[in-house]
């Protein structure tokens, strides 16, 4: 059995554990990392509350996968089109912080995002000149800041 099989064939396993019904697709990108896709009419309890849940299936997915395949492997896993949406309200955030610190003249604080988050922030603001990003903190008290860049 392909790699490949074996992804869904556990995805579909672990959904039905689950008790959560829906169609899975797998494909492998550029990275080697494999990419799941699940539609299904259960989005919001495979989601959770700002991603949680699906951070969670993700993670015991992943290892369930490496398990499997007996050596390490990324998985990515999206639930209808819910990644892509997030990370659009992500960027438009990162926007909205840069013109706000730039207007303020001092740091602008996001926090309560996922490591994964901060860094749709960080690229998106890679390439603003006017403003730098960092992190700082620890574990869930971990925040991004958006500062004015000194001349």
């Amino acid at each position: 059995m392909e790699a490949i099989d074996q992804v869904k064939e556990i995805t579909e396993d672990f959904l039905k554990r689950l008790d959560i019904s829906g169609s899975v697709a797998v494909d492998v990108d550029e990275t080697g990392a494999y990419r799941v896709h699940i539609e299904t009419e259960e989005t919001g309890l495979l989601i959770g509350y700002h991603g949680k849940t699906l951070e969670s299936f993700q993670i015991i997915l992943g290892m369930l996968v490496s398990k499997a395949l007996e050596q390490w492997v990324k998985v990515y896993v999206n639930v209808g089109d819910y990644r892509e949406k997030r990370e659009e309200a992500l960027m438009l955030m990162a926007q909205h912080a840069a013109e706000r610190a730039m207007a303020a003249g001092r740091p602008i604080e996001l926090s309560n995002l996922s490591a994964s988050e901060r860094r749709v922030i960080h690229l998106t603001l890679a390439g603003d000149e006017r403003v730098e990003t960092e992190s700082t903190g620890e574990g869930s008290r971990r925040t991004l800041l958006v500062k004015p860049k000194t001349i």
